[in-house]
């Protein structure tokens, strides 16, 4: 259908370090597990309420997933976008299954690591090409980016701590 849009958007934490495979040609396929949290009042009783939701996450992206294997650890607080894709397969017992997952393809998808320096998860200082460094300061979210790569850091006026302009940039 002409006109459709697939995009998934997640802010959340890995299940579990990033798992390396190759596929037959050689591509590397890397996946995690990423977990989404929604925390709520309940009215009746007032106790906090928390419901944990999980994402299968796989990437083609051979740059996005050096960057995941290399930096990213159990609990690594990560923002990501792709697409949502269904698979069919065929488990051991011969029933035909389906697995959905967020898939960041080559050239469409981000990954951009939100944990500072020596924050959760092990995701520490980097010079990584096509990911975002982790600063010094406050966690900035994501940022910037065009397809395929991944952007991210400090907001315009720079580095955290730094001078920034009191002009509106637009």
């Amino acid at each position: 259908m002409a006109g459709s849009v697939n995009k998934v958007i997640l802010i959340g934490n890995l299940g579990r370090d990033p798992e390396v495979r190759f596929a037959q040609d050689g591509t590397k396929i890397v996946n995690f597990p990423v977990a989404t949290s929604e925390t709520w009042r309940d009215r009746q009783s007032g106790d906090r309420r928390e419901r944990t939701e999980w994402h299968r996450v796989v990437i083609f992206n051979d740059r996005l997933g050096e960057v995941a294997e290399k930096y990213l650890k159990k609990g690594a607080k990560v923002y990501l976008e792709g697409a949502l894709q269904t698979r069919k397969w065929t488990g051991n017992d011969g029933q035909e299954r389906y697995t959905t997952e967020v898939v960041l393809q080559k050239f469409r998808g981000e990954l951009t690591m939100l944990d500072t320096r020596g924050g959760g998860g092990g995701a520490g200082d980097y010079d990584a090409p096509g990911a975002a460094p982790a600063g010094d300061g406050p966690d900035w979210g994501p940022a910037g980016g065009g397809s395929g790569g991944s952007g991210g850091g400090a907001p315009a006026g720079g580095k955290p701590g730094g001078d920034l302009d009191d002009e509106i940039p637009f």
